[in-house]
């Protein structure tokens, strides 16, 4: 399992770019969320 880190405008909830997240900081979290890793496929 991995992790991605993605960047929300605080009073819409929208994703933003990361450069808008450094211009805005006072506006804007950051977060960490788990990705699920990939399942193979069984084989018969």
């Amino acid at each position: 399992m991995g992790t991605r880190k993605v960047v929300r405008d605080t009073e819409t909830g929208q994703f933003v770019e990361p450069g808008e997240a450094k211009k805005r900081p006072k506006s804007t979290v950051t977060e960490t969320i788990n990705t699920p890793s990939k399942k193979k496929k069984k084989t018969q």
